[in-house]
């Protein structure tokens, strides 16, 4: 079959004879496309190459062939990128978040005391023992993190005014724990 130049014919006639090698160089490059995210990409190719061709250069299947090949394979390889991005972000985040150390039943990281001065351990530790959970994070995050309220509710999922009165129950019940 002789080659028809692109100027005499429109893309969509060009296009029916040649869909094929869109679907032909996904499954030579092994790619699943659900989303036909990849036959976008493929007929968006076809027609860069239906604009750009140059009949003296070489035939149009070749150019065809070449330019939907590589523009899949950059998208392939710009997908698996961003899928190690993610991955190395996640990754992060989970060894931020749990780093093998726990105090009891809760999310936070065990507090690294080390650069704080404290006078008396076990009363700090006496006094941090009759704090809830939620008394603790807001120790933890509100005092020795700085963290703001609004932040706090936020990472925590809940109202400022809640985190509010986390604080105020754990003040009160520091300062009981200090008078004893």
């Amino acid at each position: 079959m002789k080659e028809k130049e692109p100027g005499k014919f429109t893309f969509e006639e060009i296009f029916k004879q040649n869909e094929n090698r869109i679907h032909f160089h996904i499954h030579q490059l092994g790619i699943r496309d659900p989303a036909r995210e990849f036959y976008t990409e493929g007929l968006y190719a076809m027609w860069l190459a239906y604009k750009k061709y140059e009949p003296e250069k070489g035939p149009l299947s070749t150019y065809f062939n070449y330019t939907i090949r590589n523009r899949l394979i950059d998208l392939l390889r710009k997908k698996l990128t961003d899928e190690q991005q993610q991955d190395d972000y996640i990754q992060k985040e989970k060894s931020t978040l749990s780093n093998g150390n726990h105090y009891g039943d809760s999310k936070l990281p065990v507090m690294d005391w080390s650069d704080i001065k404290v006078e008396d351990e076990k009363l700090w530790e006496q006094a941090f023992s009759k704090l809830s959970e939620k008394q603790r994070k807001w120790v933890y995050y509100y005092i020795i993190r700085d963290m703001s309220l609004k932040e706090i509710a936020k990472q925590e999922g809940t109202s400022v005014e809640a985190v509010k009165d986390w604080g105020k129950q754990a003040r009160k019940k520091l300062k009981e724990a200090l008078k004893d």
